[in-house]
């Protein structure tokens, strides 16, 4: 808040009010007299300053004033407001609509694996969800490397890993009900044994991605084995037909 100080004039006009009367009252010829009328005058402004003292009155502070004031070294900190979280970078595109909408969903069924195993408190459950992730990113990333295996993963993209999340997700709310009955029991022990069989499937998946590069290497073999044979460099061992 500014300060406006407004001085009093009752105080000069009394001053001014001792020479008049003085004027008429007294003579003025002599030095002595000015100083005698000025003394007096001193005192009854100096009276009048304490009768009738200066106002003081507060004003308002100016528009965009507020800031500038609260600077001072008294003023007190304001609390910062909340960070806004950074924006999550945007994956770089691979050029192949489709490869990005797998990758997107990869991303999703990671981010959704990870919120089930921290709510699931069963052990067993846990490492099996921490295994599903680990297999379902090396299955993306080894068809991220070879496009031309996108047609063998459509049906664990549209089916095995839904399903998946839909039976965690299932478990994760009866879990969470915090009591034992009939339906919920036997539910959970259902999903509990299908959890086995899932993930034996994933490993499955991701071994099957893995068949041409295990036939090329075993016709490589083959050819070396007989090769070897033939410029009696085996050993004394038979090519396997």
């Amino acid at each position: 808040m500014a300060k406006m100080v407004k001085k009093s004039v009752i105080p000069f006009y009394l001053a001014a009010a001792v020479w008049l009367v003085w004027a008429l009252a007294f003579s003025l010829y002599r030095v002595s007299d000015y100083v005698l009328c000025a003394v007096v005058s001193v005192i009854v402004f100096i009276l009048g300053k304490a009768i009738f003292p200066d106002k003081t009155y507060a004003l308002p502070d100016p528009p965009g004033q507020e800031k500038t004031a609260k600077a001072g070294p008294e003023a007190k900190a304001e609390p910062k407001a909340a960070a806004e979280p950074e924006p999550k970078p945007k994956r770089p595109s691979t050029g192949d609509a489709e490869l990005d909408k797998i990758l997107d969903e990869r991303d999703m069924a990671i981010s959704e694996m990870r919120r089930l195993n921290d709510a699931i408190a069963d052990e067993k459950i846990s490492a099996q969800i921490d295994h599903l992730e680990d297999v379902t990113g090396k299955i993306i990333d080894h068809v991220v490397e070879h496009p031309q295996k996108k047609s063998q993963i459509t049906r664990f993209l549209n089916y095995y890993l839904p399903t998946t999340l839909k039976l965690l997700n299932a478990y994760d709310r009866m879990d969470a009900a915090g009591i034992s009955g009939v339906n919920i029991d036997g539910t959970k022990g259902k999903i509990e044994t299908m959890m086995d069989t899932v993930v034996a499937a994933f490993d499955k998946q991701l071994d099957a991605l893995f068949g041409d590069v295990a036939l090329d290497i075993s016709t490589d073999i083959t050819v070396m084995e007989n090769l070897l044979a033939q410029e009696g460099l085996s050993g004394g061992l038979t090519a396997e037909s």
